[in-house]
């Protein structure tokens, strides 16, 4: 019996793969990178709808195109009857919101969109009680602004909202910076935020990323929970939310570092606001890798140590280079570890995943001729969801290992 022929997909432009390079769509894997692409029909616009399909025509998705992009595709929609508009955008916004409200409904400090684990590819936004703080990463996601800005309003009631599109990989888009606010009258800041009883100023809009470190909650619980004791080292403490929060825990002392004189002034502030003991903590302003040589000469010892610093690899293409600098900080961690010392050591790099992350620290520890064993994984909170067809979402992963 002869198949009735497949009906037509529309005037949108299509993508058409080369043989074999659907695998990774057929396992919903959310980006076509432009070495899969056999040919374009029609004339693709940046951010506009395509449709991607196999070499035979069979449809695979609807996405977005980046013509500068490597990612030169990613896919929005895998239902052939439902293309990329304003109702499917609304959709998924209304249901990432709704699945924060479930899972962690006291919460005023949170992640509400996750990019492409929440459908939503190159669109973040992050919200600090009544301010949202938007980033579009994407052609796709720039494209769409007002639809996703008007979604937002919608589905949270929030007073103010604010892009910050300044990251450094709307380059590898060709997208230009976008910071401006988008919604309502400009918020004052530096705004607070509390987070298990303790309280953080937070300037969403010069601050590091958008302001603050939310995917570190659950892990400044962790720190908080075993940190009654005398030495505590914090190493990229930016704010000092790690250090606030070994505090609070009971530390006897805790040595923070930064580069940054402004971090560390703000860090100095929120232990004031926090009624702790600023007396208990010395900020160092310094470099760390070039700090911990100084901190092992010496021989300076710690019970707990904390190594949480900037990205160091955003794509694969560096993350050889990162895994240098990774092993080298790591390495000095171990050496400045008491026996029975814990280290909460974290990789917030898209390149380097959990494994290779791993196979890192434990050269290190090799190296440092220690014997340490993982004792928990550590990863982000709830509000950032991994999609498990896309595990490049869970770009933030941690060890805590402890030493014999």
């Amino acid at each position: 019996m002869n198949q009735s022929p497949r009906p037509p997909l529309g005037d949108a432009p299509r993508i058409i793969l080369k043989s074999g390079r659907d695998r990774s769509l057929l396992r919903r894997h959310p980006w076509v990178f432009s070495g899969a692409i056999a040919r374009l029909e029609g004339d693709p616009q940046a951010g506009g709808a395509v449709i991607v399909a196999a070499t035979d025509g069979t449809f695979l998705g609807w996405g977005t195109y980046s013509p500068i992009s490597q990612i030169r595709v990613r896919i929005w929609s895998w239902d052939e009857a439902t293309p990329i508009n304003a109702q499917l955008i609304d959709q998924k916004i209304e249901a990432a919101v709704a699945l924060r409200h479930r899972l962690m409904p006291n919460v005023t400090a949170l992640r509400l969109l996750h990019g492409e684990a929440d459908g939503l590819p190159g669109c973040v936004c992050d919200r600090y009680g009544d301010l949202l703080v938007l980033q579009l990463l994407s052609a796709g996601a720039a494209r769409w602004r007002s639809a996703i800005i008007e979604s937002l309003l919608a589905h949270t009631g929030a007073a103010q909202i604010y892009e910050r599109s300044d990251a450094d990989v709307l380059e590898l888009e060709g997208l230009p910076h976008h910071t401006a606010l988008l919604h309502g009258a400009l918020p004052v800041l530096p705004g607070t935020v509390e987070e298990q009883g303790l309280r953080f100023t937070v300037d969403a809009i010069n601050g590091h990323k958008t302001g603050f470190y939310l995917d570190q909650r659950d892990n400044r619980a962790r720190v908080r929970a075993c940190a009654n004791v005398p030495e505590v080292l914090d190493c990229f403490c930016y704010t000092g939310a790690f250090t606030a929060s070994a505090l609070a825990g009971g530390a006897g002392h805790v040595t923070a570092i930064d580069s940054s004189h402004d971090a560390l002034a703000l860090a100095q502030h929120n232990l004031v606001q926090n009624g702790l003991d600023a007396e208990k903590v010395e900020f160092i302003e310094a470099d760390v890798f070039k700090h911990l040589r100084k901190l092992r000469d010496q021989d300076r010892s710690y019970d707990v140590i904390i190594l949480d610093p900037p990205k160091f690899a955003p794509t694969s293409a560096t993350a050889e280079r990162a895994a240098r600098g990774y092993k080298d900080i790591n390495l000095l961690a171990f050496k400045l570890l008491k026996p029975g010392g814990l280290l909460f050591t974290f990789s917030c790099s898209g390149g380097v995943n959990q494994d290779l992350f791993q196979k890192i620290v434990a050269g290190a520890a090799l190296d440092a001729q220690v014997d340490a064993r993982v004792v928990m994984h550590l990863n982000a909170g709830a509000d950032h969801p991994i999609a498990l067809n896309f595990p490049e979402s869970e770009y933030l992963k941690g060890l805590c290992c402890a030493v014999v």
